[in-house]
């Protein structure tokens, strides 16, 4: 099968059977230097698509909380407090 191929079949997966996946992971790092800081995961996946971003916080439990908080407060991004938070030591 040629790349052009095989590009065509996976793009013709059925992905409506694909279940809804809304995650936010916090990941607290363990070096003795970063105590309370750590890794923050947002992840959704699903029919619609796959969307996953991540990033390196001093306090990450402060920074799951305001984003929480923005996204109530906008009218075009999900709302993250229906997200299953998930913390990692």
């Amino acid at each position: 099968m040629s790349r052009e191929e095989l590009k065509r079949l996976f793009l013709t997966f059925p992905t409506l059977d694909i279940p809804e996946k809304r995650q936010i992971t916090v990941t607290m790092d363990k070096y003795p230097g970063r105590k309370g800081q750590g890794v923050v995961e947002i992840l959704k996946d699903g029919p619609d698509g796959y969307s996953c971003s991540s990033s390196h916080c001093v306090d990450p439990m402060e920074y799951v909380a305001k984003r929480i908080k923005e996204s109530k407060e906008c009218q075009f991004r999900d709302d993250l407090s229906e997200y299953k938070l998930i913390i990692k030591e």
